[in-house]
């Protein structure tokens, strides 16, 4: 089945906002001496709409782990697969998106953990407030797992479905990384290359 490629729109974060907006706007308009039949439906749909808000807003500091927007807290209880680098008469490295949005955590990541190191590929990451799905890029070089960006658009329809497939077992692939640069702006390489041996059946490397 193919991977899904933007949120449902009731899993987009602004919808209970709108919602809850919108409700109250009307609120000018259906009184409280409104017929009964106009009146008791609306309070409802806004009491409903209330409360949608209020689970939305302690889903998102929930502990979920990856987290509604893609990112990782820890690796622990995740089952892990390394596709590690085969050597390829094509070079396979896919460079990261969005790099220039994280650069203080991509700094982070090569102070604790170098300029070669490892990243787990995320299915059904997001940008805050965009509604299409993407593969985010968690560098685990460090002390804990940071957002570098998402793969690139090529690199993301190839191997998107199979990336969301494994996501649905709660497993995720760890790729080599290198961290281009010495100083701010940085960017991010990603070595492909064993990604299609290891979903082909490499086991869980933990």
């Amino acid at each position: 089945m193919p991977a899904p490629r933007s949120k449902p729109l009731f899993a987009w974060e602004p919808s209970p906002f709108i919602a809850v907006g919108v409700l109250l706007l009307l609120t000018s308009i259906v009184r409280p001496e409104a017929p009964p039949w106009v009146l008791w439906p609306f309070v409802t749909v806004l009491l409903l709409a209330v409360a949608w808000l209020a689970v939305a807003l302690m889903r998102g500091g929930g502990k979920a782990n990856p987290d509604q927007w893609g990112d990782l807290k820890t690796l622990e209880g995740l089952e892990i697969v390394d596709a590690v680098h085969v050597e390829r008469g094509v070079r396979a490295v896919a460079p990261v998106a969005d790099v220039h949005r994280h650069q203080p955590a991509i700094e982070l990541a090569r102070l604790f953990g170098g300029t070669q190191q490892r990243a787990v590929l995320v299915p059904r990451a997001s940008r805050w407030l965009s509604r299409r799905y993407r593969i985010g890029v968690q560098l685990v070089g460090g002390d804990h797992p940071r957002h570098a960006g998402f793969l690139e658009e090529a690199a993301d329809a190839r191997w998107r479905d199979a990336l969301d497939t494994w996501r649905q077992q709660g497993r995720y692939a760890r790729v080599p990384a290198l961290i281009v640069g010495t100083a701010r702006p940085f960017t991010v390489e990603l070595d492909l290359s064993g990604l299609e041996a290891a979903l082909e059946g490499s086991p869980p490397t933990g």
